[in-house]
């Protein structure tokens, strides 16, 4: 090579080097810490060795489709048969004891609610065990203050989730847990402070958690040692009250073709699939659906991805997780912080959309704007997988303002089969048949609906992973 060349490829190199580093000023990648399960926090809310809560150090994270994915996702979360993952009655003592009252501030004021809201807030929320390595809005407790960070949290590690599929508590220390409000496909994990890098540990399994457009009534999981048996857990009990069902039953793929993508992802998870999707960013609820793979009729086992084609591709949210469609009211008493959550920049999955031509059954009235909660039972519940009712053709509902009630959402459930016979629900009308082009109108809230919201979990097998590795703290980049 000569002299010339040698110099030109430098040239060339520098160039490139430095429009990378230009990119990675305009788009950062957000640094996140690795929690493994099992391991201490160095500053928790609860004393680890209190017997809070109890992670299990033998859950495999499953592979996704999605690195977004909504809180009633069928194969989000698991369960066992033990129940007491997390103790939720010591918990509540310990923050109502005067002598915590600090800490009950801290606490109260990231989820924007008074200390007196606490036992409510708690009442409503389900312990769950994490079946996929997920990303949340973490916080410690130092100096009388809750401190928030990134970090990736271990599949096996026991949360509580709140209505809308949220993560809302880390079990075994108290931590309160808020939506990753980053990029996910721009992530770099740092294993540092005994969190070593776990054995099944893969970047495309890690996830994000959106909230379903629907408060659930119910939430199915799955057994995590024993992926054949379903838990069906009613909202806001701690086990007592399980169901089992079926995991193997095969589930149909509905007619998608034509709807929008909303729609289709309603569809899906009534029927108890997961939507799945290419890409970083989720495909804009409007989106026409024009073909799935498997295609209609198409029969799977619980829980399994439906790959959704969508005509020109575009998202919403460039893997971009926002916050909770419902905020907490202002708290009573306590500290107050404002909420860390932003709007979302589009409708939700569900919420509107939907086969051209059908209009709107009448919406339900909202019980409350709580995160994640409601004091009223379900409107009403149907099978999974049984004739939807139709919705607006129109362009999502704009998104509610931040820190606003959100009004007209319909209670739901996510029981598995055999679900309870349907009870009274608004029939869908049709207009009549035209040859006219079909006009839209702006939904003006979401519609009623009678089919069960499904959270029922993936049974795939999961993701071969990377040896554990010691010694010092390593960084992997996204």
């Amino acid at each position: 090579m000569t002299l010339r060349a040698f110099m030109h490829r430098i040239a060339v190199l520098a160039i490139f080097s430095l429009m990378l580093s230009g990119c990675e000023r305009g788009n950062p990648l957000t640094v996140v810490k690795a929690v493994a399960a099992g391991v201490p926090s160095l500053a928790p809310f609860f004393e680890e060795n209190s017997g809070l809560g109890r992670d299990t150090t033998t859950v495999r994270s499953q592979p996704v489709q999605a690195s977004l994915q909504q809180g009633d996702t069928p194969g989000l979360y698991g369960g066992s048969k033990q129940p007491t993952v997390c103790d939720v009655a010591k918990l509540k003592r310990f923050l109502t004891d005067p002598r915590n009252h600090k800490k009950a501030q801290a606490w109260a004021g990231v989820l924007n609610i008074g200390t007196d809201e606490i036992p409510e807030y708690l009442n409503r929320l389900t312990p769950v065990l994490l079946r996929h390595d997920t990303l949340v809005k973490n916080h410690d407790y130092k100096k009388e203050k809750a401190v928030p960070y990134n970090s990736l949290l271990q599949a096996g590690i026991s949360i509580l989730v709140d209505e809308q599929g949220l993560p809302a508590v880390k079990c075994s220390c108290g931590n309160p847990l808020r939506p990753f409000e980053g990029d996910t496909g721009r992530i770099s994990v740092q294993f540092e402070d005994g969190n070593k890098k776990w054995a099944g540990y893969e970047r495309k399994s890690v996830l994000a958690v959106r909230p379903a457009p629907r408060k659930l009534a119910r939430i199915a999981l799955v057994d995590v040692q024993e992926p054949a048996r379903g838990i069906d857990r009613p909202v806001g009990s701690t086990g007592e009250k399980d169901t089992t069902f079926d995991t193997k039953k095969r589930r149909t793929v509905p007619d998608l073709a034509g709807t929008t993508f909303a729609r289709a992802s309603r569809e899906l998870i009534d029927a108890g699939l997961a939507p799945g999707y290419a890409g970083q960013g989720v495909p804009s609820d409007g989106a026409r659906v024009t073909a799935t793979d498997p295609p209609a009729g198409a029969e799977l086992p619980f829980g399994q991805y439906v790959m959704v084609t969508v005509a020109g591709g575009g998202s919403s949210t460039s893997g971009r997780v926002t916050g909770p469609t419902t905020t907490p009211p202002p708290p009573s008493s306590g500290l107050r912080t404002p909420p860390t959550s932003t709007p979302p920049t589009s409708g939700s999955p569900g919420s509107s959309g939907g086969r051209p031509g059908k209009s709107s059954s009448p919406p339900s009235s909202s019980s409350s704007g709580r995160p994640g909660g409601s004091s009223s039972p379900p409107s009403s519940s149907t099978a999974p997988g049984s004739p939807s009712p139709g919705t607006s053709s129109g362009p999502p509902s704009p998104p509610p303002s931040t820190g606003a009630p959100a009004t007209g959402a319909p209670v739901t459930s996510s029981a598995p089969p055999p679900p309870p016979p349907a009870t009274t629900s608004a029939p869908a009308t049709r207009e009549p048949p035209s040859s006219a082009p079909v006009t839209t109108r702006p939904a003006t809230s979401p519609p009623a609906t009678s089919e069960p919201a499904t959270t029922e979990p993936v049974t795939t097998e999961p993701a071969t992973g990377e040896p554990v590795t010691e010694g010092p703290s390593t960084t992997v980049a996204a």
